[in-house]
């Protein structure tokens, strides 16, 4: 039987003393000249431009692996560029995998039916022997929006193949409460989805307590994460919205137990392109870029260890 996947993501955040997620969202704008002159087509080719971003994310997996549990490769960025660009997205994350590393899938899929069992087999593994197992990570993130059909699939990849979920419940976006806070029957709809991810998960708690189906809860809605975290007390919770979107890590302390464990942080844009940012843009610059996202991630774990201390 497959390894829990919170018990994975549990061990690692211990060895490595970090809950922290690096999110791999390539942008062609945004990559260091020193990758980007190696394809000078790129902003005409396709295939130029996945192999820039195949070679650019495999390289931050490679710095950040010793550093952080899991990384957390966006599917938009790599769709952006068709077949090539999915193919670099399977080469990220089976490179990120080879290093020890988690794979988090950002795809936010769901659908009904046959639809569903699709797309879950395609990031989870088939849960049959029906195919190959596709672009298979260790988790994905899943949209609950068409309730109960569109996640079935996946909670049963996670049972039969060790994997994990992220449901999103509470996001860290500017317009989220336009849905999210519409009430029904006394509660918001986010206690609602909530109540659910909890009931979904029941099945899949492992030996460290937590269960293998989590929730997206956003570091800017600090409040609501700390009535999330009582309500769903055995769910890890992945939190968006930490640096470049302007989550702290007093605003990510309520997701968190009191064992230190709960959540692990995404960021993104404020580590893979930290040479273009604040201090690290002056310290290193786009020439030593790798030293800045090596930087950057080793703050970010500062920030963020007292909180996997507390206990």
């Amino acid at each position: 039987m497959p390894t829990n996947f919170a018990d994975r993501l549990n061990a690692l955040i211990r060895k490595k003393q970090s809950c922290s997620v690096v999110g791999i969202d390539p942008r062609l704008s945004q990559l260091p000249a020193v990758i980007l002159g190696k394809y000078p087509n790129a902003l005409k080719s396709l295939e130029d431009a996945a192999d820039a971003y195949r070679e650019f994310g495999c390289r931050i997996a490679e710095l950040v692996a010793p550093l952080v549990p899991a990384v957390k490769p966006q599917v938009a960025f790599f769709e952006r560029l068709g077949p090539a660009g999915m193919a670099a997205y399977a080469d990220v994350c089976s490179a990120a995998s080879d290093l020890g590393l988690l794979v988090i899938a950002d795809v936010k899929r769901s659908d009904i039916g046959s639809t569903a069992q699709a797309y879950s087999d395609a990031f989870l593994g088939p849960v049959d022997g029906s195919g190959p197992p596709g672009f298979e990570a260790d988790a994905v993130t899943v949209n609950p929006y068409l309730g109960s059909d569109g996640v079935k699939p996946f909670i049963e990849a996670a049972k039969v193949n060790g994997k994990g979920l992220f449901i999103l419940v509470r996001t860290s976006n500017p317009s989220a409460g336009e849905f999210q806070d519409l009430k029904h029957e006394g509660k918001v709809v986010f206690e609602h989805v909530a109540e659910k991810v909890k009931e979904w998960g029941q099945e899949l708690i492992g030996e460290s307590g937590y269960s293998s189906i989590g929730a997206v809860v956003g570091a800017t809605y600090p409040q609501e994460a700390a009535f999330l975290r009582a309500l769903m007390p055995q769910t890890p919770f992945l939190v968006p919205g930490y640096g470049a979107q302007g989550g702290s890590a007093e605003d990510v302390r309520p997701s968190f137990n009191g064992d230190g464990l709960g959540a692990v942080v995404n960021a993104s844009r404020s580590i893979i392109f930290a040479h273009s940012q604040g201090p690290w843009k002056e310290k290193f610059g786009d020439a030593r870029w790798e030293e800045a996202v090596v930087a950057a991630t080793k703050k970010m774990n500062d920030d963020l260890r007292p909180l996997i201390q507390s206990s």
